[in-house]
Formats: structure tokens, C-alpha cells, sequence
């Protein structure tokens, strides 16, 4: 089958599907992924055809209000509509599409004729087991998150009403609102499949048949990678460090971030490494070092503790590698990821990013370190995730709808 992989965001939104399309590529298909031009050289280290998307749009902090997201959310995907539509080749069997780029996507594929799989890296769904993951909201019962969580697609729905509208005039399809159509794909019940682990969430029992938690799809790295040769001397040189990362978080912020950091690893007794990420995070001395974009498969075995946003990719990874985590939510899914860490108990209270202090992250640091409890908790998941195979269940779904 031709197979398009369609994602849009951050890196954290987009690495996972180089690794799963390389391994439907190892199937036997022929895969592209359309994504934004920073990321083409991910793309074709993982073996893939790459089409553009328009430039991603990358969280900058967490100074912006919700209503300002939510109009340059409606831009960003306005002009990702556009770019899909110029991404798509009428002879591709299937698309693949995450959370972001689904609702443009359905429109396509409608109008092509060709079927879709919803590859999706959060949960979505409206359930009563959990607020939506967008909200930042404590669970409101199994009523209210019910409610919460329909309320919150509308509020995706009128975020890609402009996309939706503008996307079927161009392709000749009858009006409909964005809303009607996400209905009505629900009602034909079409397959999702959601790339994190069932230990970490559970697969929701009031889900639709057809919503499915199969296990993570990881970034795709090289077999023969190595860890540079200086993060390597510097692991050696000591007790296995902490890393500190924010992605793609708190861009300008990484002078107060790189000192904050420093500061309340001294006073813990902990090194640590700081990879710089948008943010621009540096640092220099004995007992840290800054480094840029690692392959988190490669470090996160090797540190004693993982300092990050918590987006879903790196909460994941944290616990792949069976270490400890503290999480310093900003924003989006950030703060359900969080709190998640914290429920299994592979982490202490979240500590939230306006709030971070040297002194709370010290602490924090501390307890996820020096007490057994986070570190058990977090192997654990570790040896559940261990027997989970994400991307060879999506593997199989695409086999049955090529035999379909």
C-alpha cells in the first residue's frame, strides 16, 4: 500500500511516526510522512518519503491566554489544511492521521475515496474515567468528564471550522460544518489506534468499539547510534546524572531556566545534564553539561532522573528507561501527563512551571532520587511497557484494511 503519515506540532508530535513508518516500511508498504520542513531530515533518516507541511507551530510558553492559543490555533490550522491538500497524492492508499492533522485529513479522504487510520499520541474521546487531557482540569466524576470532555471537541470543532470550510469549497465537496463531520465519522465508528501504553492509561471501558490503546510508537533512531563522545566522558565521570529538558517549551527562557536549574541541582547533590531545547538552556561547570537533541532511548537508561514538561513523548520515554521523573507541566496535555506520573507513582507532586522555584525543584529532585519508591514505581511500568509492541499493532490494523 501507498501510505501517507500525516503530523503536525512540535518534535515530541512528530518524532514517534518516523519510527512507525519506518516500521510499516519494514512491511512491506511504501510510506511518506507529511510534516513540517524542520523535520525533513528525521523523515529521510528514517528511510521516508517526505512531503511539507506549513511551518509548525511550536509552543513559545506559557505567557500566552487561552483565547490568544485558540486564534493562533485556528490560523496555524487553517494553513495546514492548505498544505495537506497540497501533500495528498490522489494515487495513496490510506492516511494515517494524528490528533492534529485528522480533521483536515478526513476531508481529503473524502473526497479521494480512500480510507483513514487515526494514529493519535493523547486520548481524545470524551470519557467519565478522566477530564479531557486538554483541559487541565481535575476529574469532575464520571458525569461531569463526560460533559467536559464533548464540550472540549466543540471547542476543537470551532477551532478548524475556517480549515474545514475552506478545505471542502477547494475540493468540490458539499458545505458541512466541521462538527456534522467529526459526528459523522464517529458514527461510522472508523478505527483509532493510540500510541501510548495501557500502564500508564488504561484503555477508558466507556469508549467506542474501535478506540484502541496498543502501546507507544518510538522515535526512529539509527541501530548503530551512539551517545556523543563527551556526553559519554561525562556520564563516566560520575553518579549517573539527572537530565533537564523542556522541549520545545519556554522559548527565551533559558537563562533563568539553565540557573534555576543548576542551583537546585548543587542543592540537592545531583549533576546534571541540560539538553538546551527551544528554550536555549546552558550551563557550564563539573558537574553539568549541556547538550542538544539526544536520542532520549540512548540517555534516559543512563541518568538517575528525568526533569521535563511532561509531553507525552518524553513522559514516555522517562518510563521506558525505568527512572524516576519530575514533571514541570506548561501547558496543553502537559498537566494530565503529570498527574499520571504522579498517580503511578513514578513521580512526586507535579511541580507546575509558573510555580518552579531552585528551592520546589531541589525538593522534588530529592524525593524522586533519594527515596526508592519513584524509581520502583517507575520500573515497573518500565517491565509492562517492555512486552508492548505499539507499531506492530498498527502494522496489523493496516493489513486488514488493505484486505478490506
Amino acid at each position: 500500500m501507498r501510505i501517507l503519515i500525516a503530523a503536525a506540532g512540535s518534535h515530541g508530535d512528530v518524532a514517534p511516526y518516523t519510527g512507525l513508518g519506518a516500521r510499516l516500511r519494514a512491511a512491506g508498504h511504501e510510506v511518506a510522512l507529511a510534516t513540517h520542513e524542520s523535520f525533513a531530515p528525521l523523515v529521510r533518516g528514517a528511510g521516508l518519503g517526505f512531503r511539507p507541511l506549513p511551518a509548525d507551530a511550536r509552543a513559545s510558553g506559557p505567557a500566552a491566554g487561552r483565547r490568544e492559543l485558540m486564534r493562533a490555533a485556528a490560523v496555524f490550522v487553517r494553513d495546514l489544511g492548505a498544505g495537506l491538500a497540497d501533500a495528498v497524492d490522489d494515487r495513496d492508499d490510506l492516511l494515517v492521521l494524528s490528533t492534529t492533522t485528522a480533521p483536515p485529513g478526513w476531508q481529503l479522504a473524502e473526497a479521494l475515496d480512500v480510507p483513514t487510520l487515526g494514529a493519535y499520541l493523547q486520548p481524545t474521546h470524551p470519557t467519565g474515567e478522566f477530564a479531557p487531557v486538554v483541559s487541565g482540569m481535575r476529574s469532575l466524576g464520571r458525569w461531569g468528564n463526560r460533559v467536559l470532555g464533548r464540550l472540549s471537541l466543540r471547542m476543537v470543532d470551532r477551532v478548524y471550522a475556517d480549515a474545514v470550510r475552506d478545505l471542502r469549497a477547494r475540493l468540490g465537496l458539499p458545505a458541512a460544518a466541521s462538527g456534522a463531520v467529526r459526528a459523522r465519522r464517529e458514527r461510522a465508528g472508523g478505527p483509532v489506534l493510540h500510541g501510548f501504553s495501557p500502564a500508564v492509561v488504561p484503555r477508558p471501558a466507556d469508549w467506542r468499539a474501535g478506540l484502541d490503546v496498543v502501546g507507544n510508537w518510538w522515535p526512529h533512531h539509527d541501530p548503530d547510534e551512539r551517545l556523543p563522545s563527551r556526553v559519554e566522558d561525562f556520564l563516566a565521570a560520575g553518579p549517573p546524572p539527572v537530565f533537564v529538558g523542556f522541549g520545545s517549551m519556554a522559548a527565551g527562557e533559558g537563562e533563568r531556566l539553565g540557573e534555576l536549574a543548576v542551583a537546585a541541582l548543587r542543592r540537592s547533590g545531583l549533576r546534571g545534564v541540560l539538553q538546551s531545547g527551544r528554550a536555549g538552556l546552558e550551563a557550564s561547570g563539573d558537574d553539568v553539561l549541556t547538550v542538544g537533541e539526544l536520542p532520549h532511548a540512548l540517555l534516559f537508561p543512563r541518568v538517575a532522573a528525568v526533569v521535563h514538561h511532561a509531553g507525552a513523548g518524553t513522559t514516555a520515554a522517562g518510563l521506558r528507561a525505568g527512572v524516576p521523573a519530575v514533571p514541570v507541566p506548561v501547558t496543553a496535555d502537559q498537566p494530565f501527563w503529570a498527574a499520571r506520573l504522579t498517580a503511578l507513582g513514578a513521580a512526586p507532586a507535579p511541580v507546575p512551571f509558573r510555580a518552579l522555584t531552585a528551592a520546589r525543584l531541589a525538593d522534588a529532585l530529592t524525593r524522586a532520587v533519594r527515596e526508592p519508591a519513584c524509581a520502583r514505581a517507575a520500573l515497573a511500568v518500565s517491565r509492562s511497557m517492555a512486552t508492548e509492541d505499539g507499531a506492530g499493532r498498527v502494522v496489523r490494523a493496516v493489513g486488514r484494511i488493505g484486505r478490506g
